[in-house]
This record gives C-alpha cells, structure tokens and sequence, in this order.
C-alpha cells in the first residue's frame, strides 16, 4: 500500500482544503443560520490546516501525522 499512498499530495489536498475554506462565501442566510456556518467554516478551516501542516510519514502500513501545536515563541 506503501507505492498506493501519496502522503505529500494527501497533505497538499488538506492544505488546499484550508485555503477553499478562507475563501468560501457566505450563503444568503441570516441570523441563526449565518453563525452556524461561520462556526462551521472555521471548525473546518482548523480541521483542514492542522492536518496540512502535519509532517507525514508511512512506515510498516501505518500512517503517521505528527503535528506541533505549541505555540510557535516556543
């Protein structure tokens, strides 16, 4: 499976995702239903640029993402 997984282009796609996600217009909605996809979008911005920014590797038929989410003065 090794040969089968791009991990470089899998993350590639995530951070691709993030940056759709800064982008994405707001549907005519309002009120209750504006905040929710507000929420939504910067649930899913998180999501997608936290695994975007992960170092990758495939080793053994396991895949591992290893994320530093320490601030960066660190």
């Amino acid at each position: 499976m090794e040969n089968e997984l791009d991990i470089e282009a899998m993350v590639q796609r995530f951070q691709d995702r993030a940056a759709a996600v800064k982008k994405r217009d707001l549907p005519p909605v309002g009120g209750d239903e504006r905040q929710r996809f507000i929420d939504q979008a910067k649930i899913d911005y998180q999501d997608y640029a936290i695994i975007g920014d992960a170092d990758a590797s495939f080793e053994d038929g396991v895949l591992t993402l290893r994320v530093d989410l320490r601030p960066s003065s660190l």
